[in-house]
Protein backbone atom coordinates (compact mmCIF):
# COMPACT_ATOMS: atom_id res chain seq x y z
CA UNK A 1 0.00 0.00 0.00
CA UNK A 2 1.50 3.84 -0.79
CA UNK A 3 1.08 5.95 2.05
CA UNK A 4 1.37 9.60 2.08
CA UNK A 5 3.35 11.11 5.43
CA UNK A 6 2.86 14.32 7.02
CA UNK A 7 4.92 15.95 9.09
CA UNK A 8 4.19 19.49 10.55
CA UNK A 9 4.96 19.77 14.16
CA UNK A 10 6.99 22.42 14.29
CA UNK A 11 9.42 24.48 12.15
CA UNK A 12 10.03 21.64 9.15
CA UNK A 13 6.97 20.67 6.72
CA UNK A 14 7.94 17.30 5.31
CA UNK A 15 6.27 15.39 3.09
CA UNK A 16 6.92 11.55 2.02
CA UNK A 17 5.35 8.64 0.50
CA UNK A 18 6.17 5.22 1.30
CA UNK A 19 5.07 1.81 -0.11
CA UNK A 20 4.68 -1.39 2.08
CA UNK A 21 6.68 -3.54 -0.23
CA UNK A 22 9.00 -1.22 -2.02
CA UNK A 23 9.98 1.22 0.45
CA UNK A 24 10.09 5.18 0.59
CA UNK A 25 9.35 6.45 -3.10
CA UNK A 26 9.93 10.31 -2.70
CA UNK A 27 10.21 12.55 0.27
CA UNK A 28 10.56 16.76 0.44
CA UNK A 29 11.72 18.46 3.56
CA UNK A 30 11.32 22.56 3.85
CA UNK A 31 12.78 23.89 7.05
CA UNK A 32 11.98 27.31 7.80
CA UNK A 33 15.34 27.87 10.16
CA UNK A 34 16.22 31.20 7.97
CA UNK A 35 12.59 32.82 8.45
CA UNK A 36 12.87 32.14 12.30
CA UNK A 37 16.64 32.96 12.90
CA UNK A 38 15.86 36.56 12.43
CA UNK A 39 13.79 36.18 15.86
CA UNK A 40 16.48 34.14 17.74
CA UNK A 41 13.55 31.02 18.00
CA UNK A 42 10.57 29.65 16.44
CA UNK A 43 7.95 31.52 16.50
CA UNK A 44 4.69 29.67 16.43
CA UNK A 45 2.53 31.88 14.16
CA UNK A 46 4.65 32.43 11.83
CA UNK A 47 5.56 28.21 11.87
CA UNK A 48 1.50 27.52 11.32
CA UNK A 49 1.39 30.14 8.44
CA UNK A 50 4.13 28.54 6.57
CA UNK A 51 3.05 25.01 6.93
CA UNK A 52 -0.35 26.39 4.99
CA UNK A 53 1.55 27.89 2.13
CA UNK A 54 4.22 24.79 1.70
CA UNK A 55 2.23 21.76 2.70
CA UNK A 56 -0.22 21.59 -0.48
CA UNK A 57 3.06 22.24 -3.26
CA UNK A 58 4.99 19.81 -1.01
CA UNK A 59 2.17 17.47 -1.45
CA UNK A 60 1.36 17.87 -5.34
CA UNK A 61 5.57 17.80 -6.11
CA UNK A 62 6.10 14.47 -3.66
CA UNK A 63 3.40 13.09 -6.17
CA UNK A 64 4.88 14.11 -9.12
CA UNK A 65 7.81 12.35 -8.40
CA UNK A 66 6.99 9.23 -7.34
CA UNK A 67 4.42 9.10 -10.46
CA UNK A 68 1.47 8.96 -8.80
CA UNK A 69 -1.95 10.80 -8.21
CA UNK A 70 -4.25 10.90 -5.36
CA UNK A 71 -6.01 7.68 -6.38
CA UNK A 72 -2.65 6.00 -6.05
CA UNK A 73 -2.80 6.59 -2.30
CA UNK A 74 -3.89 3.79 0.29
CA UNK A 75 -3.77 5.86 3.05
CA UNK A 76 -2.55 8.81 4.86
CA UNK A 77 -0.21 9.07 7.97
CA UNK A 78 0.32 12.82 9.74
CA UNK A 79 1.78 13.80 13.09
CA UNK A 80 -0.62 14.40 15.70
CA UNK A 81 1.21 15.62 18.24
CA UNK A 82 2.96 16.11 20.60
CA UNK A 83 4.13 19.95 18.66
CA UNK A 84 2.95 23.19 18.31
CA UNK A 85 -0.58 23.33 18.68
CA UNK A 86 -1.38 25.15 15.27
CA UNK A 87 1.05 23.87 13.70
CA UNK A 88 -0.09 19.99 14.19
CA UNK A 89 -3.16 21.56 13.06
CA UNK A 90 -2.11 22.49 9.81
CA UNK A 91 -1.20 18.88 8.97
CA UNK A 92 -3.92 17.26 10.93
CA UNK A 93 -6.27 18.92 8.86
CA UNK A 94 -4.90 18.61 5.56
CA UNK A 95 -4.72 15.41 6.06
CA UNK A 96 -8.30 14.61 7.60
CA UNK A 97 -9.53 16.72 4.19
CA UNK A 98 -7.46 14.42 1.72
CA UNK A 99 -8.04 11.31 3.04
CA UNK A 100 -12.06 12.12 3.19
CA UNK A 101 -11.90 13.24 -0.53
CA UNK A 102 -9.98 10.11 -1.18
CA UNK A 103 -12.08 8.13 0.24
CA UNK A 104 -9.34 6.26 2.28
CA UNK A 105 -8.01 5.83 5.99
CA UNK A 106 -5.80 8.18 8.14
CA UNK A 107 -3.81 7.76 11.17
CA UNK A 108 -2.63 10.00 14.14
CA UNK A 109 1.08 9.73 13.88
CA UNK A 110 2.76 10.47 17.43
CA UNK A 111 5.92 12.26 16.20
CA UNK A 112 8.54 10.29 18.78
CA UNK A 113 7.08 7.34 17.70
CA UNK A 114 7.87 8.27 13.90
CA UNK A 115 11.50 9.10 15.10
CA UNK A 116 12.13 5.88 16.88
CA UNK A 117 11.01 4.37 13.94
CA UNK A 118 13.33 6.30 11.47
CA UNK A 119 16.02 3.79 11.38
CA UNK A 120 13.84 1.34 9.81
CA UNK A 121 14.45 3.20 6.66
CA UNK A 122 17.73 2.08 6.51
CA UNK A 123 19.30 -1.13 4.45
CA UNK A 124 19.71 -2.58 8.01
CA UNK A 125 17.34 -1.77 10.21
CA UNK A 126 17.37 -3.18 14.16
CA UNK A 127 15.60 -6.25 14.80
CA UNK A 128 13.28 -5.83 18.16
CA UNK A 129 13.35 -5.58 20.59
CA UNK A 130 16.21 -3.12 21.47
CA UNK A 131 17.06 0.03 23.59
CA UNK A 132 15.69 3.66 21.92
CA UNK A 133 17.36 6.87 22.91
CA UNK A 134 15.60 9.71 21.61
CA UNK A 135 16.52 13.20 21.97
CA UNK A 136 14.46 15.38 19.82
CA UNK A 137 14.26 19.16 20.62
CA UNK A 138 11.96 19.35 24.11
CA UNK A 139 12.42 15.46 24.27
CA UNK A 140 14.78 12.79 25.84
CA UNK A 141 13.61 9.88 26.45
CA UNK A 142 15.18 6.28 26.89
CA UNK A 143 12.72 3.63 25.88
CA UNK A 144 12.66 -0.24 25.91
CA UNK A 145 10.83 -1.26 22.32
CA UNK A 146 9.44 -4.70 22.42
CA UNK A 147 7.46 -4.22 18.49
CA UNK A 148 5.45 -1.58 17.09
CA UNK A 149 3.35 0.03 20.17
CA UNK A 150 5.14 -1.76 22.42
CA UNK A 151 6.88 0.12 24.54
CA UNK A 152 8.05 0.59 28.01
CA UNK A 153 9.14 4.13 29.35
CA UNK A 154 12.76 3.35 31.35
CA UNK A 155 13.43 7.24 31.81
CA UNK A 156 13.03 10.96 30.33
CA UNK A 157 13.95 14.32 31.14
CA UNK A 158 12.70 15.77 34.68
CA UNK A 159 13.58 19.15 33.08
CA UNK A 160 15.38 20.69 30.55
CA UNK A 161 15.86 18.12 27.68
CA UNK A 162 19.46 17.71 25.92
CA UNK A 163 18.30 19.37 23.15
CA UNK A 164 17.04 22.54 24.84
CA UNK A 165 20.58 22.66 26.97
CA UNK A 166 21.81 22.65 23.54
CA UNK A 167 19.59 25.55 22.60
CA UNK A 168 19.95 27.49 25.43
CA UNK A 169 23.82 27.12 25.78
CA UNK A 170 24.42 28.31 22.53
CA UNK A 171 21.90 31.68 23.01
CA UNK A 172 24.30 31.88 25.93
CA UNK A 173 27.47 32.47 24.01
CA UNK A 174 25.42 34.43 21.35
CA UNK A 175 25.09 31.61 18.67
CA UNK A 176 21.77 32.63 17.26
CA UNK A 177 19.14 30.34 16.17
CA UNK A 178 19.31 26.97 14.93
CA UNK A 179 22.24 27.29 18.03
CA UNK A 180 22.61 22.95 18.08
CA UNK A 181 24.68 22.87 15.23
CA UNK A 182 26.16 26.49 15.74
CA UNK A 183 27.21 24.96 19.36
CA UNK A 184 28.77 21.62 17.53
CA UNK A 185 30.62 23.51 15.02
CA UNK A 186 32.17 25.98 17.79
CA UNK A 187 32.93 23.08 19.82
CA UNK A 188 35.37 21.86 17.34
CA UNK A 189 37.20 24.66 17.85
CA UNK A 190 37.87 24.08 21.17
CA UNK A 191 39.52 21.82 24.09
CA UNK A 192 37.18 20.72 26.94
CA UNK A 193 40.10 21.61 29.36
CA UNK A 194 36.76 22.55 32.27
CA UNK A 195 35.36 19.62 33.75
CA UNK A 196 31.57 20.11 33.51
CA UNK A 197 29.22 18.09 35.81
CA UNK A 198 27.38 14.34 34.08
CA UNK A 199 23.94 15.13 35.85
CA UNK A 200 22.42 12.39 37.68
CA UNK A 201 24.84 10.01 36.96
CA UNK A 202 26.12 9.63 40.39
CA UNK A 203 22.54 7.95 41.34
CA UNK A 204 20.81 4.98 40.01
CA UNK A 205 17.92 5.52 37.16
CA UNK A 206 17.83 6.64 34.00
CA UNK A 207 16.03 9.97 34.24
CA UNK A 208 18.24 12.70 32.87
CA UNK A 209 18.20 16.22 34.09
CA UNK A 210 20.50 18.67 32.32
CA UNK A 211 19.15 22.44 33.87
CA UNK A 212 21.65 21.91 36.10
CA UNK A 213 24.37 21.56 33.64
CA UNK A 214 23.06 24.75 31.81
CA UNK A 215 23.46 27.26 34.83
CA UNK A 216 26.94 25.93 35.57
CA UNK A 217 27.60 26.25 32.10
CA UNK A 218 26.29 29.91 32.86
CA UNK A 219 28.53 30.83 35.61
CA UNK A 220 31.82 29.18 33.73
CA UNK A 221 30.84 31.87 30.96
CA UNK A 222 30.16 34.86 33.21
CA UNK A 223 33.95 33.88 35.19
CA UNK A 224 36.14 33.04 32.21
CA UNK A 225 34.02 32.97 28.61
CA UNK A 226 34.88 36.10 27.58
CA UNK A 227 37.43 35.51 24.50
CA UNK A 228 36.41 33.32 21.20
CA UNK A 229 38.78 30.83 22.49
CA UNK A 230 37.23 30.46 26.21
CA UNK A 231 33.93 30.12 24.44
CA UNK A 232 34.74 27.54 21.99
CA UNK A 233 36.46 25.39 25.25
CA UNK A 234 33.25 26.53 26.93
CA UNK A 235 31.19 24.67 23.71
CA UNK A 236 33.16 22.19 23.57
CA UNK A 237 33.24 20.94 27.01
CA UNK A 238 29.55 21.26 27.67
CA UNK A 239 28.94 18.63 24.50
CA UNK A 240 31.55 15.77 25.63
CA UNK A 241 29.41 16.65 29.48
CA UNK A 242 26.24 16.06 27.57
CA UNK A 243 27.85 13.20 25.30
CA UNK A 244 28.97 11.11 28.07
CA UNK A 245 25.80 11.77 30.16
CA UNK A 246 23.82 10.55 27.30
CA UNK A 247 26.27 7.20 27.06
CA UNK A 248 26.45 6.23 30.65
CA UNK A 249 22.89 6.21 30.78
CA UNK A 250 22.25 4.03 27.38
CA UNK A 251 25.01 1.95 29.14
CA UNK A 252 22.83 1.58 32.39
CA UNK A 253 19.89 0.86 30.09
CA UNK A 254 21.40 -2.11 28.31
CA UNK A 255 22.61 -3.95 31.00
CA UNK A 256 19.07 -3.34 33.01
CA UNK A 257 17.33 -4.64 30.05
CA UNK A 258 19.99 -7.18 29.25
CA UNK A 259 19.65 -5.91 25.22
CA UNK A 260 21.83 -5.48 23.11
CA UNK A 261 21.08 -3.28 20.35
CA UNK A 262 20.88 0.65 20.84
CA UNK A 263 18.96 2.96 18.55
CA UNK A 264 19.22 6.65 18.62
CA UNK A 265 16.84 8.76 16.63
CA UNK A 266 15.60 12.44 16.86
CA UNK A 267 17.37 15.65 15.80
CA UNK A 268 20.40 15.90 18.47
CA UNK A 269 21.39 12.11 17.16
CA UNK A 270 23.05 13.85 14.31
CA UNK A 271 25.84 15.06 16.74
CA UNK A 272 29.00 13.73 16.36
CA UNK A 273 30.58 13.64 19.31
CA UNK A 274 26.98 11.92 20.61
CA UNK A 275 27.23 9.08 18.65
CA UNK A 276 31.13 9.02 18.69
CA UNK A 277 30.70 8.38 22.58
CA UNK A 278 27.92 6.36 22.21
CA UNK A 279 29.67 3.84 19.46
CA UNK A 280 32.52 3.43 21.51
CA UNK A 281 30.28 2.40 24.36
CA UNK A 282 28.39 -0.21 22.32
CA UNK A 283 31.62 -1.40 21.55
CA UNK A 284 32.48 -2.56 25.38
CA UNK A 285 29.42 -3.56 25.99
CA UNK A 286 29.46 -5.93 22.70
CA UNK A 287 26.52 -4.17 21.35
CA UNK A 288 25.42 -2.67 18.20
CA UNK A 289 24.69 1.00 17.52
CA UNK A 290 21.72 1.81 15.17
CA UNK A 291 20.60 5.41 14.10
CA UNK A 292 19.26 6.99 10.77
CA UNK A 293 20.75 9.15 7.87
CA UNK A 294 21.54 12.63 9.27
CA UNK A 295 18.06 13.99 6.57
CA UNK A 296 16.09 11.32 8.83
CA UNK A 297 17.28 12.93 12.11
CA UNK A 298 15.77 15.94 11.79
CA UNK A 299 12.09 16.20 11.29
CA UNK A 300 10.77 14.52 7.78
CA UNK A 301 8.07 13.02 6.53
CA UNK A 302 9.04 9.82 5.51
CA UNK A 303 9.49 8.64 9.25
CA UNK A 304 5.90 9.76 9.39
CA UNK A 305 4.58 7.63 6.56
CA UNK A 306 6.62 4.74 7.67
CA UNK A 307 5.30 4.65 10.93
CA UNK A 308 1.43 5.51 9.63
CA UNK A 309 2.12 2.62 7.24
CA UNK A 310 2.62 -0.26 10.00
CA UNK A 311 -0.53 0.87 11.73
CA UNK A 312 -2.69 1.10 8.74
CA UNK A 313 -1.82 -2.26 7.64
CA UNK A 314 -2.46 -3.54 11.45
CA UNK A 315 -5.71 -2.17 10.60
CA UNK A 316 -5.91 1.33 12.94
CA UNK A 317 -7.44 4.50 11.14
CA UNK A 318 -8.88 7.37 12.87
CA UNK A 319 -12.58 9.00 12.45
CA UNK A 320 -13.44 12.03 10.60
CA UNK A 321 -12.53 13.99 13.32
CA UNK A 322 -8.78 16.35 13.43
CA UNK A 323 -7.23 14.54 15.86
CA UNK A 324 -4.04 16.74 17.60
CA UNK A 325 -2.77 16.62 20.99
CA UNK A 326 0.33 19.11 21.87
CA UNK A 327 1.74 16.86 24.61
CA UNK A 328 1.06 13.50 23.84
CA UNK A 329 2.89 11.50 26.46
CA UNK A 330 4.40 8.20 24.52
CA UNK A 331 3.40 5.55 27.12
CA UNK A 332 -0.20 6.85 25.72
CA UNK A 333 0.28 4.65 23.31
CA UNK A 334 -1.73 1.45 21.83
Amino acid sequence: MYVLGIESSCDETGVAIYHSEQGLSSHLLYSQVDMHSEYGGVVPELASRDHIRKLIPLIKQCLKESGLTGSDINGIAYTAGPGLMGALLVGAATARSLAWAWQIPAIAVHHMEGHLLAPMLEENPPEFPFVALLISGGHTLLVQVEGIGRYQLLGESLDDAAGEAFDKTAKMLGLGYPGGPKLSALAEQGTPQIKFPRPMTDRPGLDFSFSGLKTFTMNTINASGKTDQDKADVAAAFQQAVAETLSIKCKRALQQTGLKRLVIAGGVSANKQIRASLTQMVAKENAQLYFPRLEFCTDNGAMIAYAGCQRLMAGQQQGLEIYARPRWPISELD
